[in-house]
């Protein structure tokens, strides 16, 4: 198949680019950047020297001139900026090109939501009714005939991970108070250089808090409006999402349970763990790993999630949502050996 990364020289298409130069289906890669990036015309082992000799395909640069000319992909994906996106998505659906894009620009299901959370105003309504939301492990059958795939967020995935199996069996109280703390390494953030996210001057700190862009995606996903506190942390890269929420009065601690097992069990890199996952325990790896904690007394569920923000929250997932999309493997290219 023929592929092309909008975004690769950031962290995540960066990440895509060598999950991609893995993957058996894959024989030919076009790696692109806006007109005006300072990468433009490098060699993507430039930027990232651990790809030297492994990938040393050159970072051009994207325009409706490029795209005339290259209209045989079978797909894109989008690392861009969130306005970037959804001023170009609509040009590859035209051509009929597979769309996997990992910005927020279509991930929201209402196209007036996108100047309060995301800064600009959304032109493409219709692309946002078309986009299939792409939390691998809930939506695959969806994905499976999708054209345009909008890749969740990393913070919206490990929380939805935690929250679906409980809202989707109708096991907390509708309406209950349901909060969602968020801890993402500083990677999540993007390559850009930012005082804010210099590992000299960041502790452990919250930011965003009741009013960061994830708050109505996670909502809107899992069914029930939630409270939403972010917070970062100096260290690359890896997030941990912990989940609090009210069960109805009679739901048992093996009623959750099974909600978990049923939902987890087969799917194979969303892990249930036998105690409180690090980020450690996934960081550089698309997995996923969960543990859970119920107090039948208060009625109350407690679930905490790993996930790396760049594979599983961004990267990997795009991969699970490609594979799906065009009857592979779920896990293709992300396990390593024969699949």
């Amino acid at each position: 198949m023929k592929v092309a990364v909008v975004g690769a020289s950031g962290y995540a298409g960066a990440e895509l680019v060598e999950i991609l130069g893995k993957h058996s289906q894959i024989n030919e890669m076009h790696l692109l950047v806006s007109e005006n990036s300072e990468s433009k015309g490098l060699l993507f082992s430039d930027l990232y020297p651990r790809m030297q000799s492994i990938c040393d395909l050159p970072l051009q640069a994207f325009s409706q001139a490029w795209l005339s000319a290259n209209n045989d992909l079978d797909a894109v994906f989008f690392a861009t900026p969130h306005e970037y996106s959804q001023q170009w998505a609509h040009a590859f659906v035209e051509l009929g090109i597979k769309v996997f894009d990992l910005s927020g620009a279509f991930r929201l299901s209402e196209s007036s939501d996108y100047p309060k959370y995301y800064g600009f105003e959304h032109k493409h309504q219709n692309l946002i009714d078309e986009a299939v939301y792409g939390l691998a492990e809930w939506n695959s059958k969806e994905i499976a005939n999708a054209q345009l795939v909008a890749v969740p967020g990393c913070y919206p995935t490990a929380s939805l991970l935690g929250l679906k199996p409980i809202t989707a069996n109708d096991l907390n109280v509708k309406d209950g108070l349901t909060v969602v703390n968020g801890i993402s390494g500083v990677s999540g953030a993007g390559r850009k250089a930012s005082l804010a996210t210099s590992f000299n001057e960041l502790s452990l700190k919250a930011y965003n808090v009741l009013q960061h862009r994830h708050q109505p995606e996670i909502s809107q996903e899992c069914g029930q409006q939630v409270i939403f506190n972010p917070h970062i942390a100096p260290f690359k890269r890896g997030l941990l999402s912990t989940v609090t929420m009210q069960l109805k009065s009679g739901v048992s601690a093996d009623d959750v349970a099974q909600a978990f097992h049923q939902a987890y069990d087969n799917t194979p890199l969303v892990r249930i763990a036998k105690t409180w996952p690090q980020i450690d325990d996934v960081s550089g790896s698309p997995f996923a790993s969960l543990f859970w904690q119920v107090d039948e007394e208060k009625q109350v569920v407690v679930v905490s999630c790993a996930i790396d923000n760049l594979l599983k929250g961004a990267a990997s997932q795009a991969i699970q949502c490609f594979n799906l999309a065009n009857g592979f493997n779920v896990s293709q290219g992300l396990l390593g050996g024969a699949q």
